[in-house]
Protein backbone atom coordinates (compact mmCIF):
# COMPACT_ATOMS: atom_id res chain seq x y z
CA UNK A 1 0.00 0.00 0.00
CA UNK A 2 1.06 3.24 -1.06
CA UNK A 3 0.13 6.26 1.65
CA UNK A 4 0.74 10.18 1.55
CA UNK A 5 -0.40 12.88 3.25
CA UNK A 6 -3.43 13.48 1.14
CA UNK A 7 -4.64 10.14 0.12
CA UNK A 8 -3.70 5.69 0.03
CA UNK A 9 -3.58 3.97 -2.55
CA UNK A 10 -5.92 0.54 -2.62
CA UNK A 11 -5.27 -2.66 -3.73
CA UNK A 12 -6.56 -2.11 -7.09
CA UNK A 13 -4.72 0.90 -8.00
CA UNK A 14 -7.89 3.17 -6.75
CA UNK A 15 -6.97 6.34 -4.27
CA UNK A 16 -9.18 7.47 -1.24
CA UNK A 17 -8.84 10.44 0.73
CA UNK A 18 -6.69 9.77 3.96
CA UNK A 19 -9.75 11.54 5.80
CA UNK A 20 -13.41 10.65 5.61
CA UNK A 21 -16.51 11.89 6.86
CA UNK A 22 -18.86 9.89 9.17
CA UNK A 23 -22.59 10.51 8.95
CA UNK A 24 -24.49 7.88 11.03
CA UNK A 25 -27.14 9.84 13.05
CA UNK A 26 -27.56 12.74 10.60
CA UNK A 27 -30.37 13.14 8.82
CA UNK A 28 -32.89 16.05 7.37
CA UNK A 29 -32.07 19.25 6.14
CA UNK A 30 -29.12 19.22 8.84
CA UNK A 31 -27.60 16.87 7.32
CA UNK A 32 -28.11 18.14 3.97
CA UNK A 33 -26.72 21.35 5.62
CA UNK A 34 -23.58 19.20 7.74
CA UNK A 35 -22.72 17.78 4.64
CA UNK A 36 -22.51 20.86 2.41
CA UNK A 37 -20.49 22.75 5.35
CA UNK A 38 -17.70 19.42 5.48
CA UNK A 39 -17.00 19.66 1.68
CA UNK A 40 -16.68 23.38 2.35
CA UNK A 41 -14.18 23.04 4.73
CA UNK A 42 -12.06 20.57 2.49
CA UNK A 43 -13.63 17.12 2.78
CA UNK A 44 -13.86 15.05 -0.16
CA UNK A 45 -14.34 11.67 1.54
CA UNK A 46 -18.07 10.83 2.55
CA UNK A 47 -18.69 7.57 4.21
CA UNK A 48 -22.62 6.67 4.17
CA UNK A 49 -24.83 3.74 4.12
CA UNK A 50 -28.43 2.52 3.68
CA UNK A 51 -29.24 1.66 7.19
CA UNK A 52 -28.29 5.88 8.14
CA UNK A 53 -31.47 6.75 6.08
CA UNK A 54 -29.81 9.86 4.75
CA UNK A 55 -28.21 9.03 1.39
CA UNK A 56 -31.01 11.63 -0.60
CA UNK A 57 -29.84 14.68 1.62
CA UNK A 58 -26.13 13.49 1.01
CA UNK A 59 -26.60 13.41 -3.04
CA UNK A 60 -28.62 16.80 -2.22
CA UNK A 61 -26.16 18.27 -0.42
CA UNK A 62 -22.98 16.84 -3.47
CA UNK A 63 -25.47 18.32 -6.10
CA UNK A 64 -25.45 21.68 -4.33
CA UNK A 65 -21.66 21.88 -3.15
CA UNK A 66 -19.19 23.59 -5.95
CA UNK A 67 -17.24 20.33 -5.53
CA UNK A 68 -17.33 18.14 -9.20
CA UNK A 69 -18.66 14.90 -8.41
CA UNK A 70 -15.15 13.09 -9.56
CA UNK A 71 -13.34 14.86 -7.05
CA UNK A 72 -15.38 13.24 -4.16
CA UNK A 73 -15.26 10.21 -3.01
CA UNK A 74 -18.41 8.21 -1.83
CA UNK A 75 -19.29 5.08 0.20
CA UNK A 76 -22.18 3.50 1.14
CA UNK A 77 -22.99 0.17 2.47
CA UNK A 78 -25.83 -2.88 1.93
CA UNK A 79 -27.18 -3.22 5.40
CA UNK A 80 -27.97 -6.89 7.02
CA UNK A 81 -31.74 -7.28 6.30
CA UNK A 82 -30.79 -7.16 2.17
CA UNK A 83 -28.15 -9.34 2.14
CA UNK A 84 -28.16 -11.93 -0.66
CA UNK A 85 -27.16 -11.90 -4.37
CA UNK A 86 -30.21 -10.59 -5.99
CA UNK A 87 -30.92 -8.21 -2.81
CA UNK A 88 -27.83 -6.67 -2.58
CA UNK A 89 -28.32 -5.95 -6.31
CA UNK A 90 -31.41 -4.26 -5.78
CA UNK A 91 -30.51 -2.66 -2.60
CA UNK A 92 -27.57 -0.97 -4.60
CA UNK A 93 -29.73 0.36 -7.09
CA UNK A 94 -31.71 1.93 -4.85
CA UNK A 95 -28.63 3.40 -3.17
CA UNK A 96 -27.71 4.93 -6.76
CA UNK A 97 -31.16 6.04 -7.10
CA UNK A 98 -31.22 7.66 -3.54
CA UNK A 99 -27.88 9.66 -3.55
CA UNK A 100 -28.71 10.36 -7.94
CA UNK A 101 -25.48 9.16 -8.55
CA UNK A 102 -24.31 7.01 -11.61
CA UNK A 103 -21.39 5.45 -9.23
CA UNK A 104 -20.10 4.89 -5.92
CA UNK A 105 -16.09 4.78 -5.34
CA UNK A 106 -17.13 2.45 -2.55
CA UNK A 107 -19.49 -0.31 -1.81
CA UNK A 108 -19.32 -2.70 1.68
CA UNK A 109 -21.17 -5.06 3.03
CA UNK A 110 -21.93 -3.38 6.41
CA UNK A 111 -22.00 -6.52 8.81
CA UNK A 112 -21.52 -9.83 8.27
CA UNK A 113 -23.87 -12.89 8.56
CA UNK A 114 -22.62 -14.50 11.74
CA UNK A 115 -23.20 -18.36 11.44
CA UNK A 116 -24.14 -18.16 7.17
CA UNK A 117 -21.18 -18.16 5.32
CA UNK A 118 -23.11 -18.44 2.00
CA UNK A 119 -25.16 -15.71 2.37
CA UNK A 120 -22.07 -13.99 3.42
CA UNK A 121 -20.56 -15.37 -0.14
CA UNK A 122 -23.51 -14.89 -2.11
CA UNK A 123 -23.29 -11.16 -1.06
CA UNK A 124 -20.02 -10.68 -1.77
CA UNK A 125 -20.47 -12.16 -5.33
CA UNK A 126 -23.16 -9.10 -6.07
CA UNK A 127 -20.34 -6.51 -5.05
CA UNK A 128 -18.16 -8.17 -7.52
CA UNK A 129 -20.54 -7.88 -9.89
CA UNK A 130 -21.26 -4.12 -9.52
CA UNK A 131 -17.46 -3.56 -8.96
CA UNK A 132 -17.14 -5.76 -12.33
CA UNK A 133 -19.67 -2.90 -14.07
CA UNK A 134 -18.27 -0.18 -13.09
CA UNK A 135 -20.42 1.08 -11.05
CA UNK A 136 -18.24 0.74 -7.48
CA UNK A 137 -14.68 2.15 -8.17
CA UNK A 138 -13.62 -0.05 -4.82
CA UNK A 139 -15.77 -2.73 -2.76
CA UNK A 140 -14.92 -4.09 0.71
CA UNK A 141 -16.55 -4.86 3.78
CA UNK A 142 -17.52 -3.52 7.26
CA UNK A 143 -17.37 -5.07 10.44
CA UNK A 144 -15.80 -8.49 9.41
CA UNK A 145 -13.43 -10.23 11.51
CA UNK A 146 -10.54 -12.27 10.61
CA UNK A 147 -12.69 -15.83 10.17
CA UNK A 148 -15.38 -13.67 8.36
CA UNK A 149 -12.49 -12.27 6.16
CA UNK A 150 -11.13 -15.78 5.45
CA UNK A 151 -14.58 -17.32 4.30
CA UNK A 152 -14.29 -14.16 1.54
CA UNK A 153 -10.80 -14.88 0.64
CA UNK A 154 -11.49 -18.36 -0.04
CA UNK A 155 -14.62 -18.14 -2.16
CA UNK A 156 -13.79 -14.45 -4.00
CA UNK A 157 -12.26 -13.39 -7.78
CA UNK A 158 -11.91 -9.44 -5.89
CA UNK A 159 -10.13 -9.30 -2.74
CA UNK A 160 -11.64 -6.78 -1.18
CA UNK A 161 -10.06 -2.81 -0.92
CA UNK A 162 -11.51 -1.93 2.50
CA UNK A 163 -12.40 -3.26 5.99
CA UNK A 164 -14.46 -0.62 8.17
CA UNK A 165 -14.00 -1.49 11.56
CA UNK A 166 -14.74 0.17 15.36
CA UNK A 167 -10.88 1.55 16.03
CA UNK A 168 -9.67 3.74 18.52
CA UNK A 169 -7.55 3.80 21.37
CA UNK A 170 -8.19 0.92 23.76
CA UNK A 171 -9.65 -1.10 21.48
CA UNK A 172 -7.03 -2.91 18.75
CA UNK A 173 -8.19 -6.12 16.82
CA UNK A 174 -4.76 -7.05 16.03
CA UNK A 175 -5.50 -10.18 14.39
CA UNK A 176 -8.04 -8.47 12.20
CA UNK A 177 -5.78 -5.35 11.49
CA UNK A 178 -2.76 -7.83 10.72
CA UNK A 179 -4.93 -10.39 8.55
CA UNK A 180 -5.92 -7.03 6.48
CA UNK A 181 -2.15 -6.12 6.45
CA UNK A 182 -0.64 -9.02 4.97
CA UNK A 183 -3.91 -9.48 2.19
CA UNK A 184 -3.25 -5.85 1.48
CA UNK A 185 -6.99 -4.91 2.91
CA UNK A 186 -7.09 -1.33 4.41
CA UNK A 187 -8.52 -0.14 7.33
CA UNK A 188 -11.24 2.25 7.80
CA UNK A 189 -12.30 3.33 11.47
CA UNK A 190 -15.51 4.11 11.95
CA UNK A 191 -15.99 5.91 15.93
CA UNK A 192 -12.14 6.85 15.71
CA UNK A 193 -12.80 8.69 19.22
CA UNK A 194 -14.95 5.97 21.09
CA UNK A 195 -17.99 7.91 20.15
CA UNK A 196 -16.90 10.60 22.42
CA UNK A 197 -15.85 8.49 25.50
CA UNK A 198 -11.66 9.17 24.39
CA UNK A 199 -11.84 12.90 24.93
CA UNK A 200 -11.85 12.93 28.32
CA UNK A 201 -9.43 9.84 28.64
CA UNK A 202 -6.36 11.49 31.42
CA UNK A 203 -3.35 9.29 29.50
CA UNK A 204 -4.93 10.97 26.11
CA UNK A 205 -5.54 14.42 27.33
CA UNK A 206 -1.53 14.75 28.87
CA UNK A 207 -0.46 13.51 25.74
CA UNK A 208 -2.65 15.78 23.83
CA UNK A 209 -0.95 18.78 25.70
CA UNK A 210 2.35 18.03 24.77
CA UNK A 211 1.47 18.51 21.21
CA UNK A 212 -0.68 21.50 21.60
CA UNK A 213 -3.04 19.18 20.28
CA UNK A 214 -6.80 18.39 20.94
CA UNK A 215 -7.51 14.76 22.44
CA UNK A 216 -9.63 14.14 18.75
CA UNK A 217 -6.55 15.24 16.80
CA UNK A 218 -4.48 13.38 18.63
CA UNK A 219 -6.85 10.47 18.19
CA UNK A 220 -7.26 11.05 14.35
CA UNK A 221 -3.70 11.26 13.76
CA UNK A 222 -3.01 8.07 15.81
CA UNK A 223 -5.35 6.38 13.38
CA UNK A 224 -3.01 7.62 10.20
CA UNK A 225 0.02 6.78 11.81
CA UNK A 226 -1.05 3.31 12.49
CA UNK A 227 -2.28 3.20 8.82
CA UNK A 228 -5.95 3.55 9.28
CA UNK A 229 -8.00 5.71 7.48
CA UNK A 230 -9.86 7.54 10.45
CA UNK A 231 -14.09 8.69 9.81
CA UNK A 232 -14.68 11.36 12.25
CA UNK A 233 -17.87 12.93 12.64
CA UNK A 234 -19.02 16.44 13.70
CA UNK A 235 -21.70 18.83 13.20
CA UNK A 236 -19.55 21.80 14.35
CA UNK A 237 -17.78 23.36 11.51
CA UNK A 238 -14.59 24.61 13.87
CA UNK A 239 -14.16 20.79 15.09
CA UNK A 240 -14.62 19.80 11.24
CA UNK A 241 -11.40 21.85 10.40
CA UNK A 242 -9.55 20.51 12.93
CA UNK A 243 -10.18 16.99 12.41
CA UNK A 244 -8.55 18.03 9.22
CA UNK A 245 -5.41 19.34 10.51
CA UNK A 246 -3.62 16.50 11.21
CA UNK A 247 -0.12 17.41 9.15
CA UNK A 248 1.84 19.61 11.16
CA UNK A 249 2.83 17.62 14.01
CA UNK A 250 3.65 13.48 14.03
CA UNK A 251 3.25 11.30 17.59
CA UNK A 252 6.54 9.98 18.87
CA UNK A 253 7.26 6.25 18.59
CA UNK A 254 7.24 6.37 22.40
CA UNK A 255 3.83 8.13 22.74
CA UNK A 256 2.06 5.63 19.57
CA UNK A 257 3.41 2.86 21.72
CA UNK A 258 1.18 4.29 25.27
CA UNK A 259 -1.75 4.87 23.12
CA UNK A 260 -1.12 1.20 21.30
CA UNK A 261 -1.12 -0.22 24.84
CA UNK A 262 -3.96 1.04 26.65
CA UNK A 263 -6.38 -1.20 27.94
CA UNK A 264 -9.36 -2.61 26.32
CA UNK A 265 -12.27 0.22 26.40
CA UNK A 266 -15.35 -1.68 27.47
CA UNK A 267 -17.83 0.74 25.83
CA UNK A 268 -17.24 -0.34 22.12
CA UNK A 269 -19.94 -2.23 20.34
CA UNK A 270 -17.82 -5.06 19.46
CA UNK A 271 -14.83 -6.44 21.61
CA UNK A 272 -11.69 -7.77 19.94
CA UNK A 273 -12.65 -11.88 20.11
CA UNK A 274 -16.32 -11.75 19.26
CA UNK A 275 -18.92 -10.41 17.35
CA UNK A 276 -22.81 -10.22 17.82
Amino acid sequence: MSYSKESIKLNNGVYIPSIGFGTSLVTGDECIKVIKMAINVGYRHIDTASAYENEVEIGKAIRQSNVKREDLFITSKVWKDSMGYDNTLRSFENSLKRLDLEYVDLFLIHWPKNGDEQLNIDTWKALERIYKEGKAKAIGVSNFLKHHLEIILNNCNVVPSINQIEFHPGLIRKETIDFCKRNNIVIEAWAPLGKGKMLNNETLVNIAKKYNKSVAQLCLKWCLQNDVIPLPKSENVERMKQNLDLFDFTITKEDMDIINNMEFFAGSDMNPDTFN
